[in-house]
Order: structure tokens, then C-alpha cells, then sequence
């Protein structure tokens, strides 16, 4: 419950902020991705995690997940083909109790 959670404080801050919500926990049989939004010309894979403190939360996204949202963000393209020629990035957001949500942009590069 704590991940939905996470993931909905996460989507309204994204909103308010001028992202459109394409998907919300997008899964594919190789990987799933929590959020896939949309600002302007840039498309954004959206990692969220929820923990006690913000440090562990960045510290939860391991390479071996990564390759999996990398796999998934793959099949996504190929199923929606008119996104692949927007810019894509890699994002995460950290959630802890009390903080609002930290947006980390471009968090990682494949």
C-alpha cells in the first residue's frame, strides 16, 4: 500500500507541474515501469521509491533493476511507436514520511 501511495503523491506532483501522465505501472513480462509521463518534447521513465529516509530510497535502485526499466521502456517504444522519437530520460523520485517528493532528473543513463 505504501508504494501506491508513494506513487499517487508522486503523479500529482508531477501534474502540477506540467507532466502528462501516459501510464502508471506499465508492465511488460521483463520488467515494469512505476510512471511514464510526457513534458513537451521529453518522455520520462519514472522509478518511485518509498522509504524511510530519502537516502535509502536512492540507494534502493540497484543496476539490476535499472536493466529491467530499461528492458520494459524497450517494449514500451516498440508498443507505442509515436513516442520513440521524443527525448527519453530516466528519472527517480524518493519518497520518505513528511518530505514532499524528490525529483530527480536524468537519475541514470543507460
Amino acid at each position: 500500500r505504501l508504494g501506491r501511495t508513494a506513487e499517487a503523491l508522486c503523479v500529482a506532483s508531477l501534474a502540477l507541474r506540467g507532466y502528462r501522465i501516459l501510464a502508471r505501472g506499465y508492465r511488460t513480462p521483463v520488467g515494469e515501469i512505476d510512471i511514464v509521463a510526457r513534458r513537451g518534447r521529453t518522455l520520462a521513465v519514472i522509478e518511485v521509491k518509498a522509504r524511510s529516509y530519502l537516502a535509502a530510497a536512492a540507494e534502493a535502485i540497484g543496476p539490476r533493476q535499472r536493466r529491467r526499466i530499461l528492458r520494459a521502456t524497450e517494449q514500451l517504444l516498440q508498443q507505442r511507436p509515436a513516442l520513440a522519437g521524443l527525448d527519453l530520460r530516466f528519472d527517480a523520485m524518493l519518497v520518505a514520511p513528511g518530505r514532499p517528493p524528490r525529483h530527480l532528473r536524468d537519475a541514470w543513463r543507460p
